[in-house]
């Protein structure tokens, strides 16, 4: 897949392993629709795409809300997508120290209308504006299928967002699977982990070279993607 042709959406691009994708896949010369809920951070992460040497389009956009998702896919793609990336997510307190016994059910529901149903939406509304050939590309981590003490709603939110994927990798002519970057210093992370820029070439290997069979229904990571480039 040549990536100077790509048509690529980014969510939660505002900050962490969204706005480094973003300019990964910038600096391959793709259009870039970068969208999160911080009007002013999603312009910085669009000039930053372009410096990169890409082109972007940056829009508020909040994926809980699949009307504002449509609209943004009508409005800016042109001639089809090829690629999503669903990586807003959100978690209510400090990872490892929020224990699901305690979660309240406010964040729960905060956490699975962002962090599942934000996939879903993303997914559901990108697959009309996709060819065949076009992939999305879940974000996760182990977190999702190990149990970690004091991860709260956002480990059931991810583990959800897992199911969301296979299931449109069962039923969509897309491939869709999940991303796992391993452990990445964001917000969500407490700032531990792997500097997120190390890792966005990983979802760009996912996208373009990546054997469909491979991804569609599976887990790709670090050592598949460092496996496949030395």
């Amino acid at each position: 897949m040549d990536t100077e042709d790509l048509t690529v959406l980014v969510t939660g691009a505002s900050r962490g392993i969204g706005a480094a994708v973003a300019e990964a896949f910038g600096r391959e010369g793709a259009h870039v629709l970068a969208c999160a809920r911080d009007a002013d951070a999603i312009e910085a992460t669009a000039e930053a795409v372009e410096r990169a040497g890409g082109t972007a389009t940056a829009r508020a956009v909040d994926v809980r809300d699949e009307d504002a998702v449509f609209l943004l896919l009508a409005e800016a793609v042109e001639a089809g997508l090829d690629v999503a990336v669903p990586a807003a997510a959100t978690i209510s307190g400090a990872p490892g120290a929020t224990p699901v016994t305690e979660e309240t059910y406010e964040a729960f529901d905060e956490a699975m209308a962002t962090n599942a149903r934000g996939v879903f939406a993303v997914a559901r509304e990108a697959v009309g504006f996709m060819p065949p050939e076009g992939r999305i590309l879940v974000p996760s981590g182990s977190v999702a299928r190990e149990p970690e003490p004091g991860m709260g709603a956002y480990a059931v939110s991810k583990a959800a967002a897992e199911g969301v994927a296979r299931g449109f990798a069962a039923d969509a002519e897309q491939a869709v699977g999940v991303v796992d970057p391993g452990l990445v210093a964001t917000d969500l992370t407490g700032g531990r982990g792997r500097d997120p820029a190390d890792v966005a070439g990983l979802f760009v290997w996912a996208a373009t070279a990546c054997p469909a069979e491979e991804l569609n229904g599976g887990v790709v990571g670090l050592r598949d993607w460092k496996r496949a480039t030395r």
